[in-house]
């Protein structure tokens, strides 16, 4: 046999193997995000964080649909820092939280800032906590693109364009909107932002006119939010778990479950800093209109 054979090599083996496994199963269980393991005894609450730019949707639907088939968990939280983010991805996650909120609880934690986009998937929650000093709101649609054209034409470039419809370049950065076009846009823009109304509404079981009173574009910080109907409660995230425990009927101390984030690498952490995120998106997306729910005091 191998073992008798080459019994230094067997060890040395064996030995690497087992170290692996330990390495892994101490990362999974105590690795960032990672919270309790998932296989404590006892209900639990889960927690899901929406961080940064809503860019995608998929982490999330996957995280609430886990939650909300796992039986130990009795509620959910909705840990949200966001400034909003694509209208897909938001209307994507809305429409799962309220799926999720027929079967358990799901709380909504407001950190620094969740609004736009981040308040979009806020309003689908049972019940919303926000910081007094939380910026929220920013309930608009925006559109932005630059036009380059006299910029081109200072450096001797001149774009052609072929089309097969005459909108298809609509937003185009080398020549200025016509008016039919910026109409087409306005119109767009409105549908969106109605879209976002009704289901702010919807979620929040509120009267659509006094969302609407809301809903011009403006911020508000948490204690604003909550005099005009857009809050619940103002605590942090501690108070939000309470809440969520006392509505899952968990007695006693709660336990709470993150869901688990991957490792970042360097090369992760250099693309979601803020330069290099703009630098790479300005190399690799082509100039494109889109409509984004998101607050920017940058714009």
């Amino acid at each position: 046999m191998f073992s008798r054979r080459h019994p230094y090599l067997f060890f040395l083996l064996t030995f690497t193997l087992i170290t692996c496994v330990s390495s892994i199963l101490i990362a999974y269980f105590t690795g960032p995000g990672s919270g309790k393991s998932e296989f404590d005894f006892g209900d639990k609450v889960g927690i899901i964080e929406v961080i940064d730019v809503i860019a995608e949707s998929g982490r999330t639907l996957d995280d609430l649909k886990r939650f909300r088939e796992d039986d130990s968990i009795k509620a959910i939280v909705l840990r949200i820092d966001s400034p909003g983010g694509g209208v897909g991805p938001s209307q994507e996650i809305f429409q799962e939280v309220m799926k999720t909120r027929k079967i358990k609880k799901v709380v909504v934690s407001m950190g620094s800032v969740a609004a736009s986009g981040g308040y979009y998937i806020a309003a689908a929650g049972d019940v919303i906590f926000a910081n007094p000093g939380t910026i929220t709101g920013s309930i608009g649609v925006i559109m932005s693109f630059t036009n380059f054209q006299e910029l081109f034409s200072k450096i001797g470039l001149k774009p052609v364009v072929i089309k097969s419809g005459k909108y298809k370049d609509i937003g185009s950065a080398t020549r200025p909107l016509t008016g039919k076009e910026r109409k087409l846009l306005e119109d767009f823009a409105a549908d969106i932002h109605e879209q976002f109304i009704g289901d702010i509404a919807n979620g929040r079981n509120m009267d659509i006119e006094k969302v609407r009173a809301s809903a011009d574009g403006r911020i508000f910080s948490g204690r604003e939010g909550k005099e005009n109907g857009l809050i619940d409660e103002l605590g942090n995230l501690h108070d939000a778990i309470d809440k969520a425990g006392k509505l899952g009927g968990i007695i006693g101390e709660v336990n709470v479950v993150y869901a688990r984030v991957e490792k970042t690498t360097l090369l992760d952490y250099l693309t979601q800093t803020s330069f290099f995120k703009k630098f790479l998106t300005s190399l690799l997306e082509d100039q494109a209109v889109k409509a984004d729910l998101v607050y920017s005091p940058e714009q």
